[in-house]
């Protein structure tokens, strides 16, 4: 029994998987389209949203330094995954990695685990668009009922009866400089969150129509987004008022995570989500051109330029205003309010690409998903309704669907803290997963064709394993019971119905 569960999928027949195609699945991915996809995942929430919610609540304007930790993370992370991606060519990412090198009971976990990331994380970013869509809609009149944009049991000001531009303003300038109290502004229960379940709805439907023109839509975006962000911190830098970066490491509270280095920690923790765009290049291998040269340079491409718009962002959005008034749903839209009125102009453009930015990380989110369900249903250890691909679109439609409509549930009723956490954590295991199996596939197999190799193995592994797992041990306690409970599930799952519809243990039984 324990000798099955370590059972570990042939190269040989990936390789030969990755060759014949016989999934179906469409090639139409370039080099181009790949790196794009990386940009498309990780500029998005990180910027639009996390980056202002952290420095308030945990690391002060050195979220710099937490950006630099996740990023350095991911720079390790990221080469172990290119090589991987070179290598093996096949859709599943993380999970298929682990089945070729660590074996089936631990490519299960990470395969589970990676609903977390992906699922979870199109969740979270939809409640970020969710945010700007309503502070754009407002600027121009238009007010959607508030009880009817955030997660349900949660209680907001009603922005609609205060009015956006005055709020923003009193978040900027200080309530009581206006004579106005928190206390006293209009609360009302939140109900559901409409317009983040409205988002994946239409994205969901776009990735069932197929992968080119996901991508064609993609490009748009990240266009979109990168330009504006860039004439963002153009034009931010003249607003920076250095006081704002003083004290630079906030003193700790006297509770951990809550400033100081504790909170640097916590930060980067939390901000990691924010990196996750560039492995969910790796889901589509089977749809890329030529994917042992391209897939390296999609991952690597993507996670630089993305880290660099970060770090300045993080930089400039800290210096416009202090970080105690960025703990919103649209912290960028507060640093642009802050320019004062002749930057007008630049509100709905900021809000425009940050509408196109979190579209195109959900769009991705949603696409890597069905394919990690995908891959685990082709190796028997999910129905196979999972791997039913769509004759006309070629497209694994059921799984986008079903993922679509627990992702809807789930930006329905849960609030982005929750939902961002649990994104990070899972995926700070499989990065950490990851970087441990290239250490044991250069031991066990040092024969294989690289295209491209991770350098400095095994210190880069290492060094990335550790990074993750102390940024996991950086995270809330309630984050962890909330993962352990989560992967309690998967085990049920697991014992119950993956290892007795196991294809590669079948056959090995088949063999002997």
């Amino acid at each position: 029994m324990a000798r099955n569960l370590f059972v570990t999928k042939s190269l040989s027949d990936l390789l030969q998987e990755a060759k014949d195609n016989k999934a179906g699945l469409k090639k139409t991915l370039t080099r181009l389209n790949l790196t794009t996809l990386g940009v498309g995942a990780i500029i998005g929430a990180g910027i639009f949203v996390l980056t202002g919610q952290a420095a308030a609540q945990y690391a002060g304007p050195a979220i710099v330094i937490s950006f630099i930790i996740s990023g350095t993370a991911c720079a390790f992370a990221g080469l172990c995954y290119a090589e991987f991606a070179s290598m093996i060519p096949i859709a599943g990412s993380a999970y298929t990695y682990s089945y070729a090198t660590l074996g089936e009971f631990l490519a299960w976990i990470i395969g589970w685990d990676l609903i977390l990331e992906y699922l979870f994380a199109a969740s979270t970013v939809s409640v970020g668009w969710s945010g700007y869509v309503v502070s754009f809609l407002n600027d121009f009149g238009l007010s959607i009922p508030t009880a009817l944009t955030a997660a349900t049991g949660s209680i907001l000001v009603d922005v609609p009866k205060v009015g956006w531009q005055e709020l923003t303003d009193n978040l900027v300038n200080g309530l009581s400089a206006q004579g106005i109290s928190a206390d006293t502004l209009p609360h009302v229960h939140a109900i559901i969150n409409l317009p983040a379940m409205f988002i994946i709805a239409i994205l969901c439907l776009l990735l069932v129509v197929g992968i080119r023109e996901s991508a064609n839509f993609n490009n748009i975006m990240v266009i979109t987004k990168v330009t504006v962000i860039i004439l963002f911190i153009a034009i931010g830098i003249a607003f920076v008022q250095s006081g704002n970066w003083h004290p630079f490491i906030p003193k700790n509270t006297g509770e951990w995570g809550h400033f100081g280095w504790s909170g640097i920690l916590r930060g980067a923790g939390v901000i990691f989500f924010a990196y996750i765009g560039f492995d969910a290049v790796s889901t589509a291998a089977q749809e890329a051109k030529n994917p042992q040269r391209d897939m390296p340079v999609g991952i690597l491409g993507s996670l630089t330029v993305s880290t660099i718009l970060y770090i300045l962002v993080a930089i400039v959005l800290t210096g416009i205003v202090s970080y105690t008034t960025l703990n919103v749903a649209d912290p960028v839209a507060v640093g642009v309010n802050a320019m004062g009125k002749g930057m007008f102009w630049l509100r709905p453009i900021v809000k425009i690409a940050a509408i196109a930015g979190l579209s195109s990380v959900i769009l991705v989110m949603l696409m890597g998903q069905p394919r990690i369900f995908y891959s685990m249903s082709k190796d028997g250890l999910l129905p196979p309704v999972f791997s039913k691909v769509h004759p006309k679109y070629k497209t694994p439609y059921i799984s986008t669907l079903l993922t679509g409509g627990v992702a809807i549930i789930l930006a329905g009723v849960l609030p982005i803290s929750i939902l961002g956490e649990l994104v990070s954590i899972g995926t700070l295991l499989a990065f950490a997963i990851v970087c441990v199996s290239i250490i044991v596939l250069r031991k066990t197999r040092p024969d294989l064709q690289r295209p491209f190799r991770t350098p400095m193995v095994p210190a880069i592994p290492l060094l990335g394993a550790l990074i993750c797992i102390i940024q996991m041990l950086a995270l809330p306690l309630d984050t962890w019971l909330r993962l352990v409970i989560w992967m309690a599930i998967g085990f049920i799952i697991y014992f119950s119905y993956g290892i007795k519809h196991s294809k590669q243990r079948i056959k090995n039984q088949n063999l002997h």
